[in-house]
């Protein structure tokens, strides 16, 4: 969730990076800063430019037919750096700025043509209310969403299938900022 979240800060608040979710753990046969954290069962992200140099990266120092190799200063883009900094900094700030994440969402609809999910109220003065998104299962990012008021810790989804769609909510400050989304951790059952 860390990941769509920082996407869609970038996705706001800087359009002209053109972020892309990658869904693999890593680059291919290489590993990254981010790592040990999803091994530790921490989230972690990895923020980097899909078209890298690789006579720079990952290559000790040396000059060979005229082509210079390594992590060199001078290779540095430093408008890019300035960018990825902006893009770190923006979704640090969202999270920090936004209320807590609901806890206890659960989910019902089985046998049922509705959606049904439940959350514990977040204790917070500054919460408006909650965002309740849902996507289809074939889909990486949140397509649909639902803003319901703070006064309530629920919302049936009428006509919205259980079986089709993936769910999630997210405590929405009333700056506008939200958390991150949390899934259902458990089922309603009738």
């Amino acid at each position: 969730q860390l990941a769509r979240y920082i996407h869609k800060q970038v996705t706001t608040y800087m359009p002209e990076m053109n972020p892309m979710m990658i869904y693999r753990l890593d680059r291919f046969g290489r590993g990254g800063h981010h790592r040990p954290f999803n091994d530790a069962g921490y989230a972690g992200v990895r923020i980097m430019e899909a078209h890298e140099n690789y006579n720079r990266q990952h290559q000790d120092i040396r000059e060979e037919n005229g082509i210079k190799y390594g992590d060199v200063v001078e290779g540095v883009n430093w408008q890019y750096a300035k960018k990825l900094t902006a893009v770190n900094a923006i979704s640090l700030a969202g999270l920090a700025w936004a209320p807590p994440a609901p806890s206890n969402v659960k989910i019902g609809g089985i046998v049922a043509p509705s959606t049904v999910l439940r959350w514990d109220f977040v204790e917070d003065e500054d919460v408006a209310g909650y965002r309740v998104y849902w996507r289809e299962t074939t889909e990486a990012q949140w397509q649909y969403s639902r803003f319901v008021s703070s006064d309530r810790r629920g919302i049936t989804l009428e006509g919205i299938v259980i079986d089709n769609y993936l769910f999630g909510v997210a405590t929405v400050g009333k700056d506008g900022n939200e958390s991150t989304v949390v899934f259902p951790s458990s089922t309603i059952r009738r």
